[in-house]
């Protein structure tokens, strides 16, 4: 993609002239590909700019001045929104190119998309729909966790019989053998 910059070589007008200036020493700083095509000595530079220029973009005279700038056949802006988009960090949206990596514009763009990013990890990369689900999901494990904490109440207390049931010397009792010592207690208290 070709940036096209309108610009007049022989502008009487300083304003302009620092404009144009301003607009490709830029351009030149970010090492964007860019072509400069003047109006003053090409007829049909000077046609085509003022025919692709979109009517609302155009002043109450209906003659745009330079520079003008377009990606392709696309209207990129005057040097006024250039210049916001400047201001803005924000050149190569403007331009319609895709930001070089590790630019500011990228890491930007990168942050819009998914979110802060903390020691190589997306802190918070959701929109509010998806927080909205999230939060009803741990509200209802927060429901679920209360609900089971009877049951293992009631795991904890059978691992304490458990324990108990095993005997001084920490051997297993069978069934049988627990049967056999209610016995013998019943058989002892009827003795007394």
């Amino acid at each position: 993609m070709v940036i096209k910059v309108f610009l007049a070589s022989s502008s009487g007008s300083t304003a302009i002239k620092k404009k144009q200036q301003d607009v490709l020493g830029f351009l030149e700083a970010l090492k964007v590909d860019y072509a400069p095509l003047d109006i003053a000595c090409n007829e049909d530079n000077r046609m085509w700019m003022r025919e692709n220029v979109p009517v609302e973009k155009k002043p109450t005279n209906g003659i745009p001045l330079p520079p003008q700038i377009f990606n392709e056949e696309s209207y990129c802006g005057d040097y006024e929104t250039f210049f916001d988009a400047k201001e803005d960090n924000a050149v190569y949206a403007f331009l319609g190119l895709p930001p070089p990596p590790g630019s500011k514009e990228a890491k930007e763009a990168y942050l819009l998309e998914n979110g802060p990013v903390e020691n190589g990890t997306i802190v918070n990369g959701t929109d509010d729909a998806e927080d909205e689900e999230n939060l009803e999901a741990e509200e209802e494990n927060i429901d679920d966790d209360t609900l089971k904490a009877p049951v293992k109440e009631e795991e904890a207390q059978e691992e304490v019989e458990d324990e108990e049931a095993k005997g001084e010397d920490d051997q297993p009792v069978s069934e049988e053998e627990e049967e056999e010592e209610v016995t013998e207690e019943a058989e002892e208290e009827e003795d007394e």
